[in-house]
């Protein structure tokens, strides 16, 4: 199967966000992907992946801008960036897909590792979080996924980082 950015924004974008919190801040949060499989194969690092969305004819990537923006996304410093507010992160249910035929389930919980794993439609998997910090969080996705009709794997893992309660222009994904 060819990778095209589509299927890799979608693909990391499916991984890279959090699927539940434990005690962690609202706020602006930055996710930096590394170690991303698709299928077996290595994918590009999140700078790449950033220049490759910089590289984007004006049109093209103002709708990939716009299309991450309506999900509550945007593409920043060293990775997407999203709001969480103060209301997602007290009822444990973050966004994960704006599906709203996903369903996603903490399988185990201890006070720092959660394993969870979640059902979509194109989309299934599960993980494990590891929380360091209410300011900080290291996630492993492993998925299976149908994109065009094409089955596929991925394997990815995301360091998040909060950086400020202020989402500035940013609204809370929902």
């Amino acid at each position: 199967m060819k990778h095209t950015l589509p299927t890799l924004a979608f693909a990391f974008l499916a991984c890279s966000l959090p699927v539940q919190a434990a005690p962690i801040l609202p706020g602006l949060w930055e996710f930096t992907s590394r170690n991303i499989e698709v299928d077996g194969e290595q994918m590009p690092g999140m700078d790449e992946m950033l220049e490759q969305m910089q590289n984007l004819p004006a049109e093209q990537r103002q709708m990939m801008q716009d299309m991450l923006a309506a999900q509550g996304v945007q593409l920043g410093g060293q990775g997407v960036r999203l709001c969480l507010s103060e209301a997602q992160v007290k009822a444990e249910e973050l966004p994960f897909s704006d599906q709203p035929d996903c369903t996603q389930e903490i399988t185990e919980r201890s006070d720092g590792v959660w394993k969870f794993r979640f059902q979509c439609p194109d989309a299934s998997g599960q993980g494990e979080t590891r929380f360091i910090s209410e300011r900080e969080f290291v996630s492993v996705v492993e998925s299976e996924f149908t994109v065009d009709g094409e089955p596929g794997t991925s394997r990815m893992e995301s360091h998040a980082r909060w950086l400020s309660e202020d989402c500035g222009t940013l609204k809370p994904a929902r």
